[in-house]
């Protein structure tokens, strides 16, 4: 494809949807390359609004208001960031040929929940999953869970659509059942009232595996791999990432077959977020990301080329390069407080340790557990980038 001249007639047009700290970025990489973006999400003035090109504020679960968007912007490309999106307009617009959906509306459209993407993977592609069940209500979650060739316990329940970890609980005992109905029902982002209970899994480690599908010299599909990026979770949500997480070769193997199976089902171009359990020589499916991943952060400071680069080069149809530079890290910078228009002290001292950097995402309001921003650190080794990303992280203090 050919690419023309931001805010003239020739311009290629890329509208995003959803234009946090995930957004922002994936906005630099395609503008670096000569797009012109439109920045969408569903509050004024978020991190991606501030350096696009045009900026909208709507409800983009409201699929006509999404398709009056589109139809008045025209963008050659539609990039989805966020989960929370009409993506039944995206089909029906895709299929008429009014915009190109990345990576495909298909794609989109099935990851947008753990369902539809959960029944994908185990019970069309085979792949292997922790044992699951679905729930419209308290009773039929006590079922799949007690019931006979129930989950059991311990397990974890999740609404069907959330990101983040919210919505999300682990669960020991028929004590705790009615309480993560509550918390997952209600933390949703659109679909309420309905969850998945998922069997807890024994793991050693869990990763990401950052699967990019780019066109090759002869236009062909190909399927590249990032190395592993390791992860911490607490409460759902990443609090640190580092690259390369160590695997045994045969699970590697068996990681990258996987990604392989559910990207190359699901199709187009771009960056994919796979999420693995690892345990020893096996390897678990966990969960799709159709868009760069928050724990790729990481990437900034370890890669040739960014999970956002690598998005925005696929996309376009361009060479892409998933080589690793060095080991690294991220830390991530919570608010810690309510508020809004915070200020960040102890930045100076964060760069004065060895080989960090920092991203300050600029979001207008805080709350204690909103990730605000995050650490980035290189080092000999993993443990080394890890020490560094965690000392930078707790210099930086947001305060009102």
């Amino acid at each position: 494809m050919h690419i023309g001249t931001p805010l003239s007639p020739s311009a290629t047009r890329a509208m995003l949807l959803g234009a946090g700290e995930l957004g922002k970025e994936v906005i630099i990489a395609l503008q670096r390359l000569g797009v012109e973006v439109i920045a969408v999400d569903r509050y004024d003035g978020a991190p991606g609004h501030q350096l696009a090109h045009r900026s909208q504020t709507i409800d983009m679960t409201d699929g006509n208001v999404l398709a009056r968007l589109i139809d008045s912007e025209k963008p050659e490309i539609v990039v989805p960031e966020i989960e929370a999106i009409a993506t039944e307009t995206l089909l029906e617009l895709e299929a008429a040929g009014l915009c190109r959906v990345i990576p495909t509306a298909r794609a989109v459209n099935l990851t947008m929940n753990r369902e539809g993407i959960r029944r994908l993977a185990a019970e069309t592609l085979g792949l292997p999953t922790s044992p699951y069940a679905f729930a419209d209500s308290l009773k039929e979650l006590r079922k799949g869970v007690e019931g006979r060739g129930g989950i059991g316990y311990p397990c974890v329940v999740k609404p069907v659509m959330s990101s983040s970890g919210k919505g999300q609980s682990k669960i020991d005992s028929e004590e705790d059942l009615a309480g993560a109905w509550h918390y997952a029902a209600t933390g949703g982002r659109v679909a309420k009232g309905r969850v998945i209970v998922e069997g807890f899994i024994d793991f050693d480690y869990e990763i990401t595996l950052l699967t990019v599908r780019a066109l090759n010299e002869t236009g062909q599909v190909e399927t590249h791999f990032c190395e592993p990026i390791g992860h911490l979770q607490v409460q759902g949500d990443y609090v640190e990432s580092w690259q390369p997480q160590a695997m045994r070769p045969v699970a590697l193997n068996k990681a990258r077959e996987i990604a392989a199976a559910v990207t190359g089902n699901l199709g187009g171009q771009g960056i994919f977020g796979v999420e693995l359990f690892v345990k020893g020589d096996t390897v678990w499916f966990s969960e799709v990301s159709p868009r760069p991943h928050d724990t790729g952060m990481v990437t900034l400071i370890t890669q040739r080329q960014n999970e956002f680069e690598l998005h925005a080069r696929a996309i376009l149809g361009l060479a892409v390069d998933t080589s690793l530079r060095n080991p690294g890290a991220s830390a991530v910078i919570y608010g810690g407080m309510e508020g809004s228009g915070l200020r960040y002290e102890g930045v100076a001292e964060a760069l004065r340790v060895p080989g960090t950097d920092l991203r300050l995402f600029g979001k207008l309001a805080s709350f204690p557990r909103r990730r605000m921003g995050v650490a980035l650190a290189e080092g000999k080794d993993t443990d080394e980038a890890r020490r560094r990303a965690k000392q930078a992280a707790g210099k930086v203090r947001p305060v009102k």
